[in-house]
């Protein structure tokens, strides 16, 4: 049980050492690991006291120290989707939230554990970033003069928004050499069709395969499913594919909406489990608009997230064969995002995935099951399908 810090011994603390400590027991009230990373709450509570030590002598003027101080205190739990928020760049990400910003630079972006930076994981045609020329695997370095380093992946997103016609600096790292770029860029409504369909023939067999494209997953993913699986039906399709290459998630319910589409009442899609060992499962409740035509998920290293879900519900449940050249990017960990008083907030992992055979992808990925001869960012659907269908 962790234990509660006294009224006396609250009333001592400076403000730094007040931040330190919200932080600290929003942290413990909900991070997913009962046993901190293996620190136990004797090494967890250590960390505590270290940090409140660590920011005794900073003063008001002092919260980049501060942040850092957090910081570090976090990074001993090994999990780096928990990050401390400074008052700014949640205020980005909570004006975003509300709305009233409908500007971009279209970019598609996620947080890189490895490295613990923000990368370009995709950058839509016609957008401010891809006529720039930011491109595909760039680490966002600053924004405005803002550094990054620390934000999560929603914070810098929420950077690149704002008015149409508004201007923005970001500075980039190219991963193909050391030195740094700086874009001025002019945010645009960036027009994003996150479903699209189409159909091909197949060299092979000569069937008609019904192709549809899934971008992101958002709260209307579900509904544009079921009308492109209608518009794919009335072309008499003998398969089906869809195409997650480059999707790195997004609204995690849709992802569990979307899977339901294809299996039957009561197949299991995707289940949480929270720092208590509590399960809550999602399950198809009831039969989906198409549990039979042939289906076929192409993904890639940048498949991620509710991506996943999508993906590892349809594998283990037989009811799709998984194509691509690698293993997808494996995020299998749900975040809380916990406002603090003094107008910062901090991001928590609050449980984790488990896909319907009870595997973790987290940090792993879903391998295919077919690898095509080839099946690359530039490759058609056709092309990555070559003697599979």
């Amino acid at each position: 049980m962790i234990e509660v810090t006294t009224s006396k011994a609250l009333a001592a603390m400076t403000e730094n050492q007040q931040e330190v400590s919200d932080v600290w027991f929003a942290v413990s009230a909900q991070f997913f690991d009962p046993t901190y990373n293996g620190l136990g709450e004797e090494g967890w509570r250590q960390k505590r006291n270290e940090a409140v030590e660590a920011v005794s002598e900073y003063g008001p003027d002092d919260k980049e120290e501060v942040a850092k101080v957090i910081q570090t205190m976090l990074a001993s739990l090994g999990d780096p989707y928990t990050r401390f928020l400074p008052r700014e760049k949640y205020e980005s990400l909570a004006a975003i939230a509300r709305g009233g910003s409908n500007g971009g630079i279209g970019v598609q972006l996620l947080l890189e554990p490895r490295q613990n930076n923000v990368v370009v994981m995709g950058t839509v045609d016609g957008g401010p970033a891809k006529s720039a020329g930011i491109r595909r695997g760039d680490v966002v370095v600053e924004i405005d003069g803002e550094s990054m380093d620390g934000a999560s992946a929603e914070v810098v997103a929420a950077k690149c928004k704002g008015e149409i016609g508004s201007k923005m600096n970001i500075l980039v790292r190219h991963p193909d050499r050391k030195s740094t770029d700086l874009y001025s860029l002019t945010r645009s409504l960036v027009k994003v069709n996150p479903v699209e369909v189409s159909s091909f023939d197949s060299s092979s067999t000569n069937q008609k395969i019904g192709l549809i494209q899934i971008s992101s997953f958002s709260q209307e993913t579900a509904g544009q499913m079921i009308e492109s699986l209608r518009m794919v039906k009335s072309t008499g399709a003998d398969a089906i594919v869809i195409d997650l290459r480059g999707n790195v998630g997004g609204y995690m319910p849709a992802g569990v909406d979307a899977a339901k589409l294809f299996l039957p009442a009561r197949a299991h899609i995707i289940a949480e489990v929270n720092r208590a060992g509590s399960f809550t499962g999602y399950d198809a409740d009831g039969i989906g608009s198409d549990t039979s035509t042939p289906l076929f998920v192409l993904v890639d290293n940048r498949t991620a997230s509710a991506a996943e879900i999508f993906t590892a519900a349809l594998q283990d449940n037989r009811r799709a064969m998984v194509v691509g050249t690698t293993k997808t990017f494996g995020k299998g960990r749900i975040q809380n995002v916990q406002s603090l008083q003094d107008g910062s907030a901090v991001a928590v992992t609050r449980a984790k995935y488990l896909t319907p055979s009870g595997r973790d992808l987290h940090g792993i990925g879903i391998t295919p099951n077919k690898e095509p001869k080839s099946c690359g960012v530039e490759d058609s659907a056709a092309t990555c399908l070559v003697d599979i269908v």
